[in-house]
Parts: C-alpha cells; sequence; structure tokens
C-alpha cells in the first residue's frame, strides 16, 4: 500500500483548518491547532501561499483561503445545479414575500443573475436572467464580497461608484458594513443601487460550505423596508431560503 505523503496531509488539514474555523488566522494559531513547529507550518503556508489557495492580510499578517482554491471550488458546482437546487425554494419565497427573488453568483467583476422569479401579481415585469448587478452597492453583490473571497478581493480592487447619495464606496467604511454583514448573514440594499428600489440577500453554500451564490428578495423600498426599517419577516424568508438550498446542495445546517 502507498504511504501518504506528509506535506500534503498537513497542506489539506491546513486548508481545512481554514475553511472551517474563523474567517481569518494567525501563524501561531494554525500551528498550534495541528501540532506543527512554526517554521513547518509558514513553509506549508508559504506554498500554499503561491500557488493561490491560500492569501496572507497584509495589515494582520493572518491567513485565510485564497482566490484559486475558490476558482476550484465554484468548478466544482455547476451553475445549472444550482439553479435546479433553487427553483422550488426561490418560488415559496416570491409567494409568501409578495416579491420578485433573484439567484445570483459571481461573473466578470459583479453579479450575474441566473434565475428570476417575477413578483406574483399581474403588473408588467421584465425576465432579468443574464443580467449584471454591481458588487459592491447590490444586497447580491455585498454578500458575495463578505462571504466569497474571490470576490472580496475583486470589489476591493476595483473603483466603487456612486450610483445614489446612500452608495458606500470608500474602502475602510465598505469593509466595515462587511464585517456587520458576515456577523448578522444577510445583506441589505436600500436605495443604495437604484432610487426606489431595495433588496434583502443571504448567501448560498455548497457542500464543502463554500459561498455559490446568493439569493435575493427585491422590491419597492416602501414595501421591502417601510419607514426605513426592513421588514424583519423578509429577512428571516430570504434567510431560510438561502439555507434551504445549501441543504439541498449537501451544506447541512448552518
Amino acid at each position: 500500500m502507498a504511504k501518504n505523503i506528509q506535506s500534503l496531509e498537513r497542506a489539506a488539514a491546513m486548508l481545512r483548518l481554514l475553511a472551517g474555523g474563523e474567517r481569518r488566522l494567525g501563524l501561531s494559531d494554525i500551528a498550534s491547532s495541528l501540532g506543527l513547529a512554526k517554521g513547518t507550518a509558514h513553509g506549508i503556508l508559504r506554498t500554499l501561499q503561491l500557488e493561490g489557495f491560500v492569501e496572507q492580510d497584509a495589515a494582520s499578517g493572518r491567513y485565510q483561503l485564497g482566490a484559486e482554491l475558490l476558482r476550484l471550488g465554484n468548478s466544482y458546482l455547476d451553475v445549472h445545479e444550482l439553479r435546479a437546487r433553487a427553483l422550488v425554494w426561490t418560488d415559496d419565497l416570491a409567494r409568501s414575500s409578495g416579491e420578485s427573488v433573484h439567484l445570483g453568483v459571481l461573473h466578470q467583476h459583479g453579479v450575474l443573475i441566473v434565475h428570476h422569479v417575477f413578483r406574483p401579481d399581474d403588473s408588467r415585469q421584465v425576465l432579468e436572467v443574464g443580467a449584471m448587478q454591481p458588487l459592491h452597492s447590490t444586497a447580491l453583490g455585498k454578500v458575495l464580497s463578505a462571504y466569497d473571497p474571490v470576490a472580496h478581493s475583486e470589489v476591493m480592487e476595483a473603483e466603487r461608484r456612486s450610483f445614489t447619495g446612500r452608495t458606500v464606496t470608500e474602502a475602510d467604511a465598505f469593509e466595515s458594513m462587511l464585517d456587520l454583514i458576515r456577523a448578522q448573514g444577510w445583506a441589505a440594499d436600500a436605495e443604495e443601487t437604484w432610487e426606489g428600489v431595495a433588496a434583502v440577500a443571504a448567501p448560498v453554500h455548497d457542500r464543502r460550505r463554500m459561498p455559490v451564490g446568493a439569493v435575493a428578495v427585491t422590491g419597492a423600498v416602501e414595501r421591502v423596508a417601510p419607514g426605513g426599517m426592513l421588514r424583519p419577516e423578509l429577512i428571516a424568508a430570504v434567510r431560510d431560503c438561502a439555507r434551504a438550498v445549501s441543504r439541498d446542495l449537501g451544506a447541512g445546517r448552518f
């Protein structure tokens, strides 16, 4: 029987640790958790970093999963599978919320709408499948930027255009907003992209708990956020829908 390669086992354990723990971990934390000498851990991290599987935050020195790993992960899940798994749940969400529902994925520095359920009334609506939305100002985009390191890198490196007076564009303020989104598990857009339009979104994860998309309820601001306050039942419904799709993709309970 062939012997296992110890360095590969340690690298795999490191990636699992970064995927399952805090968003960023320091060298001492990683070495201690895996029972490795700091020098050994640093050498493995350096190799993973050179390959793009791990990234190091310049300010704190802490490590997180890298863009290349997420690209490989995203290729594991076909967009068609994501859409197929979401069909029933997004239909239910549109029916219960009375608003439009969008399913989006990261694509070419923006959010690609891969599924759109119309608002369940008789109003005239335009199918938005194939449309692109900004990462920095929409609820879908902010959720992806908060949970997906690839989206995070792209949105921080890009010019964040101001669409309305409510659009958050300054780097520190935007990063703080992403921290809040990660803490609460959802994102909102209240007239930050389009006047009169508000949305609430939550992340969808796959069986390895990698972020693979986001689901959002979108509607007139007076219905979604009456008096400037998001309707709590909408937030709960969007999060429940995202969790249900994630479970169908094998992510288990969050």
